[in-house]
């Protein structure tokens, strides 16, 4: 495997990326300096670290952005918590969002183990 192309987490995080900016599309006009700012930042996060430490020459840098990648995960998680308890979209709108979430933070809870020294 030679790019962070290749991976498939960093593919689904891609996705994530194109649903999570079409969710927040549907948030209110004065979200758009709060929530849309910060869980946009944070899906964008995720395979920008997982590109970054691919690229990098070590297992031990590649598995630093990785938890990265998962830090930035946890925190989209919480933006879309928030959202769903303020109600800025039906419910179904998330369903896409939290299904990729959840599929990447698995997959990278397994690349950050496996990657252990």
């Amino acid at each position: 495997m030679d790019s962070y192309r290749d991976l498939i987490v960093w593919q689904r995080s891609m996705e994530l990326v194109v649903a999570v900016y079409e969710l927040t599309d549907k948030y209110p006009r004065n979200e758009l300096y709060g929530l849309v700012a910060h869980t946009r930042k944070s899906a964008i996060s995720i395979p920008s670290n997982i590109a970054e430490g691919r690229r990098r020459n070590t297992r031990k840098d590649f598995r630093h952005f990785l938890t990265h990648a998962y830090a930035s995960g946890a925190e989209l998680e919480t933006q879309i918590e928030i959202a769903k308890r303020l109600d800025l979209s039906e419910l179904a709108n998330f369903e896409k969002v939290d299904r990729l979430l959840n599929e990447i933070m698995r997959m990278l809870n397994i690349m950050i183990i496996k990657l252990v020294d």
